[in-house]
């Protein structure tokens, strides 16, 4: 199989350069090992989609007296590798179980903490507030859609988005035919982020983030029975400090349930 092209190729350095700098304010992402946190800190490592819910969550949750919790955000597979490295997180936050798996493989997570916090939609977006809907069967000629322009896509071997974006694309019998228009970003709010800007005019994200941006519109939804069901497992690492289990609960508590559904997240479990 051909390697997919790099972004660099089909975007110009400096509106990437803009692009990749509007995202990183939208999205923390720590891809080095964080500072060690101060004890009565709780540290966590979410996906990137989960950003504007939980910052939500952790607002509310300081303002009742409780501990401070410090978030990084970023791909869940990146998150995980840090982890792997022994990067100092007490909550892992994954939005493939896939991810979470690896980490429970080797030990590195405490599995009767382990818990299926949430579920997802896969969207098409379309750049601005107005874009016409289609219809997401086999039948869609998508390449036709795109014309000479780019499928904007988190990197679709490891990031859950993308991978969730490619089995889709895969089971619709879509994917060869778009498969080199696709320009990968390191997560999904990246993704998301090129076409709010223009510079892609479609894009395959969470439908929790199409909400959260409004120089986008869902112009479809993928059939659940094109990919794999959207799970966002959450866990204490083996290494987690004793308070880090009372923001654990806290996620799946009624506040947090408000949260996650004000952006369109399933609440899975109790």
């Amino acid at each position: 199989m051909r390697p997919l092209p790099d972004i660099t190729s089909f975007l110009g350095r400096k509106t990437l350069n803009a692009v990749f700098a509007a995202a990183a304010l939208a999205v923390t992402i720590n891809l080095v090992p964080v500072p060690a946190a101060q004890a009565a800190e709780t540290t966590v490592f979410a996906a990137a989609s989960l950003k504007t819910a939980l910052d939500d969550i952790v607002v509310a949750y300081q303002a009742g007296g409780s501990d401070k919790v410090i978030v990084s955000y970023g791909g869940s597979s990146a998150l995980a590798k840090q982890i792997e490295q022994g990067a100092p997180a007490d909550i892992f936050i994954s939005a493939s179980t896939d991810w979470m798996d690896k980490l429970a493989k080797a030990k590195l997570i405490k599995e009767d903490s382990r818990v299926d916090l949430l579920g997802n939609t896969l969207v098409l977006v379309a750049h601005g507030a107005d874009a016409p809907k289609v219809e997401i069967t086999g039948k869609l000629d998508l390449a036709a859609l795109l014309g000479d322009n780019r499928l904007a896509m988190a990197l679709v071997d490891s990031v859950p988005a993308g991978v969730y974006g490619k089995a889709a694309l895969t089971s619709l019998g879509l994917w060869p035919s778009v498969e080199a228009k696709v320009a990968q970003s390191d997560n999904v709010r990246a993704a998301l982020a090129l076409v709010a800007a223009g510079e892609a005019p479609f894009g395959i994200v969470y439908a929790t983030d199409a909400v959260a941006e409004k120089n986008v519109s869902v112009v479809g939804t993928f059939p659940p029975s094109s990919h794999d069901p959207i799970v966002y497992p959450a866990a204490l690492t083996a290494e987690a400090k004793d308070g880090a289990a009372a923001f654990l609960a806290y996620l799946q508590g009624q506040a947090a349930r408000s949260a996650f559904e004000r952006q369109g997240f399933k609440v899975l479990g109790k």
